[in-house]
């Protein structure tokens, strides 16, 4: 590999580098506010709501909503209903009628078990919901809530119970009679959800099916490149609008397969029954508070008629298992960019090894190994083609003091050169590169997977999803994001890259020697924020690494 080359690479890992360092999404920025006088969004489908409260907006993404107990009815009759699954716990309201919390049983905010249960719902002003659907027609006003009738108190069902029905019915003043049933079940997340319309008014009604989805987005995010936004699946193709673009986007018109907020390792989703044509809308309102808006195509009722629509809403953790089993193509929204292809298959193979072991950091080491086996005959040839390149070295310098006047001829001479030792110059650095792909789909699910979400390893490292950090300190440490304390596994992370740097064959050049001599410094001020996982994969690649070139040294002794 000749200096130009040495360069390159080096240069190409140090902006992988900087890029890592200053889009890791360890502290979000708050999204931005609409100006004043800002422009609207073009789509004629939402006419303007009523400003929410302004949120809090200093928690994390999994900050436990400090929910009161039930309240009694107002005196607009307002109702919450506590339902509760072995998998959750939810506070409907009949005014909407819509989701006003959601925490997930099996989630909790920290590591420590008396933590709180991680909340989905995030929305300061307690009179909002964080979903629902409605009928909407140009008689009500958008921003006036309906007042359902509701039967039940509470709704509590246990592993054995049969799924049960959460009935909601209400006679809007325009006579429009509407009922919506939520089919509530005790072994999965899924909601199923009935509207049924019926026309008492003696006209006709025009309107349309409507959904919304509502929620604060985070300032700080635990997990690395998760796309944090509404999300939709039109056409069969995933979008994804992210906060910092959703007042700048265009209505999305298409086939709806499904539209969801996402944020980090959970998400919320509204499901229609078929792939109809519809429109998604995504906006920040005046408040931060991010809003989905699904419509249907209009319609129009006719006297006595009736009219019915299905959706499915999910609320829970973006788990690729979980999002398959919904089917509806729910699992598009867990996506590990251009990557996916190879990261999904890795995933199921981590998932399967920790099967056997129990445990993620076990399980990471033997994924480790497995690839290891699989690009040994790869990485043996690229190890063995620099030791050749290194034996070249005194006649490449010899043809550079030559011909440094002539680069032509220089370049021969070195063709000529590598021909005569059957030596291949990109011997050693094809290998890497076909590695690089596999290298960031894991870094993806190393980094993003709910699965590492508080799986502890051994010792203190009782987090893989968050970077290992030894005892604790009170004051800053450059470079080292919050918590502060001694890094362990990132520091023999280092030793190791530098070990394996040692018994690389070096360049000729020094200057080229100093570049990848430096480059274990790099990685190991990189690392230093990343998820103990990741580290944990590095280290253990580095480690087979090594016995791998002490392996070819010996035997070319």
């Amino acid at each position: 590999m000749d200096k130009r080359t040495i360069i390159a690479f080096a240069l190409s890992f140090l902006v992988l580098i900087a890029w890592a360092f200053l889009f890791q999404p360890a502290s979000r920025q708050e999204p931005a506010k609409i100006e004043e006088g800002a422009k609207t969004q073009s789509a004629p489908v939402e006419s303007p709501a009523q400003p929410e409260a302004a949120p809090s907006r200093t928690g994390l993404s999994e900050q436990p909503a400090q929910r009161p107990v039930l309240t009694p009815p107002t005196a607009d009759q307002e109702k919450e209903i506590l339902v509760e699954t072995p998998l959750y716990k939810a506070v409907f309201s009949n005014t909407g009628p819509s989701i006003k919390s959601f925490q997930l049983k099996k989630y909790r905010l920290t590591t420590a078990q008396d933590s709180p249960l991680v909340e989905l719902v995030h929305l300061e002003n307690m009179g909002e919901g964080v979903l629902e659907a409605t009928f909407e027609n140009p008689v009500k006003p958008r921003n006036q809530k309906i007042v359902y009738h509701v039967e039940e108190q509470s709704l509590r069902l246990d592993e054995d119970s049969s799924p049960r029905d959460l009935v909601f019915s209400a006679m809007t003043p325009e006579g429009l009679s509407i009922k919506q049933i939520f089919r509530i079940y005790p072994d999965k997340y899924p909601i199923d959800l009935t509207l049924d319309l019926t026309n008492t008014s003696g006209n006709r009604i025009d309107g349309k099916f409507a959904a919304y989805i509502k929620n604060t987005p985070p300032t700080k995010s635990k997990s690395y490149y998760a796309f944090l936004g509404i999300a939709l699946l039109l056409d069969d193709d995933l979008e994804e609008i992210a906060t910092k673009k959703m007042n700048k986007s265009e209505p999305f018109t298409g086939h709806i397969g499904w539209m969801a907020y996402e944020d980090g390792h959970f998400m919320s989703a509204v499901i229609p029954e078929e792939q109809e044509m519809g429109q998604v809308t995504a906006r920040i309102l005046p408040s931060g508070v991010v809003k989905g808006t699904y419509f249907t195509p209009a319609l129009s009722l006719d006297d006595q008629e009736r009219i019915s629509s299905r959706f499915t809403l999910y609320l829970g953790p973006r788990d690729l298992t979980v999002l398959k089993s919904v089917d509806r193509k729910l699992d598009h929204a867990l996506n590990f960019g251009w990557t996916d292809v190879i990261a999904k298959p890795l995933l199921y193979a981590l998932r399967f090894f920790y099967k056997y072991v129990g445990n993620y950091g076990l399980a990471i080491i033997i994924l480790t190994i497995l690839i290891k086996i699989l690009f040994w005959p790869l990485t043996h040839k690229s190890y063995k083609s620099m030791k050749e390149m290194q034996k070249l070295q005194p006649y490449m310098a010899k043809l550079r003091e030559k011909h440094k006047g002539n680069k032509e001829q220089l370049n021969k001479e070195l063709m000529s050169l590598y021909k005569t030792y059957k030596v291949n110059p990109v011997g050693g650095c094809l290998p890497m590169v076909i590695q690089i792909p596999v290298f960031f789909a894991l870094f993806r699910i190393l980094g993003n997977s709910i699965e590492l979400r508080h799986a502890p390893f051994i010792f203190w490292i009782n987090d893989l999803s968050a970077p290992d950090r030894l005892f604790s300190f009170a004051f800053k440490i450059p470079f080292m994001s919050p918590p502060y304390g001694i890094p362990i596994l990132t520091l023999l992370m280092g030793a190791s890259m530098l070990i394996q740097q040692k018994m690389t064959p070096t360049p000729g050049d020094p200057t080229q020697a100093k570049i990848m001599m430096f480059l274990p410094v790099v990685f190991t001020v990189m690392f230093i924020n990343f998820p103990s996982g990741l580290v944990l994969y590095w280290l253990v690649n580095n480690l087979l690494s090594i016995g791998q070139q002490y392996r070819i040294i010996k035997s070319s002794v």
